[in-house]
């Protein structure tokens, strides 16, 4: 598992500093060029390219990241600095954007001004789109092969910077051929390009800083994973919140209500790994297990009684009761706002099919107490019916008590 991470890394940094590389050459041409060549088209389009740059950088600071354990004093990573970093950048994005909208409009408005590109700027501007689609396809091709959706949408990030070089070509051609209105009017659009990129990476970060939950159609894929694991009846109270590139989900899923504790945290496991190893994006899941709906149960168990409370109310309400020390085992059920109680004695206590034997010695044995502490002195017989009976009838007191059930092995 380390080493696929390692090799995942790897690739991404690859792919990630080929797109620095030819981001950093494109930037530096199309400035220079652009001033050079009278080309606001261009200049505006470098400013972009040099956005690129850092978004690059944001990229390798978040594959770090992603491999970075979780600390004491960040035990959910550290994403969430690049989610800081990803809104610092937006801001600044747009307002480059507004600031290259506003020159560009001043030009348009002020013909005096408005010189015609050189030839050069066209070349530099085809050599833009053609290393741009390039870098695309490449950055795509490494994205799909490790499974990366940041690398994707970087991928996608070099495609409509092909698409905003292919509107400053046609901006400077149609200045060299005459119209020179036409650069102004490209690098307007380029603008307008950069605004909406600093206004898409902002939304999305802020809204993951605010812990927006996953897509409705991600969590409907999430319930259907859950509900085709053996063992879960129902589910409810799904949650989600991204952190960085990751998803967190926690839930509560509706198992059968006498299920062991153990059989129910297996069945939690199995919710849990079926989620990560499912879905790309979740890397943390909390189950919580419930033995009935408690979202929309009309009765709550939260005021019952814990163990050790219930037990010292009935060990001195079965003080009468025969056989009560010869329990050996005493199983609480939280149920529709009662507790039900499972208990078992030992088989041999049951004579001829048709009555039990009774000790003198009564009461309800603690686990401080010890086997050693049954009454030697035999009583009239008693039926499991009877014994049930008295058991019930000196519980009644408790009003939080529902069924008793009474077993034998």
């Amino acid at each position: 598992m380390e080493t696929d991470n390692i090799q995942r890394k790897k690739a991404m940094d690859k792919a990630t500093w080929w797109g620095i590389i030819v981001n950093l050459a494109l930037s530096i041409g199309k400035l220079v060029f652009g001033f050079i060549g009278h080309s606001q088209a261009l200049v505006a389009d470098g400013l972009h390219s040099l956005s690129d740059l850092v978004s690059d950088a944001m990229v390798l600071l978040a594959t770090h990241h992603s491999n970075t354990e979780a600390d004491d004093d960040h035990p959910y990573g550290h994403a969430r600095y690049e989610t800081f970093a990803t809104i610092t950048l937006a801001v600044l994005l747009s307002a480059v954007g507004i600031g290259i909208g506003i020159d560009a409009l001043n030009r348009l408005l002020d013909t005096e001004v408005t010189l015609a590109p050189t030839a050069i700027t066209l070349w530099v501007a085809g050599i833009s789109v053609i290393s741009k689609e390039v870098l695309f396809q490449y950055t795509l091709f490494i994205a799909k092969r490790v499974k990366s959706r940041l690398l994707i949408a970087n991928a996608w990030h070099h495609r409509s910077d092909a698409i905003s070089s292919i509107v400053v070509f046609a901006g400077i051609g149609g200045a060299m051929w005459g119209y020179p209105i036409l650069d102004s009017v490209a690098a307007i659009i380029v603008a307008l390009m950069i605004c909406k990129i600093g206004w898409e990476l902002g939304h999305q970060s802020f809204q993951e800083l605010v812990d927006t939950g996953l897509d409705p159609e991600a969590l409907q894929a999430i319930e259907k994973t859950i509900l085709d694991i053996d063992g879960v009846n129902q589910l409810h109270m799904l949650r989600s919140r991204r952190m960085g590139l990751n998803a967190l989900v926690d839930l509560h899923i509706l198992v059968s209500p006498r299920l062991s504790v153990s059989e129910g945290h297996q069945i939690s496991e199995a919710v849990e790994i079926a989620l990560v190893n499912g879905f790309e994006e979740i890397n943390d899941v909390t189950v919580h297990i419930d033995p009935e709906d408690d979202e929309h149960a009309e009765n709550s168990c939260k005021h019952l009684p814990l163990r050790a409370d219930i037990m010292a109310e009935l060990k001195k309400h079965w003080v009468d009761v025969p056989l009560t020390q010869e329990i050996l085992d005493f199983t609480l059920h939280y149920l529709d706002g009662k507790v039900d109680i499972e208990l078992v004695f030992p088989l041999s206590i049951i004579q001829n099919d048709t009555g039990l034997k009774t000790g003198l010695k009564t009461g309800l044995k603690t686990d401080q107490e010890t086997d050693s502490e049954a009454g030697s002195e035999i009583s009239p017989k008693i039926t499991p019916e009877q014994l049930k009976e008295q058991i019930e009838a000196a519980s009644k007191p408790l009003k939080c008590l529902g069924s008793i059930e009474i077993l034998y092995r």
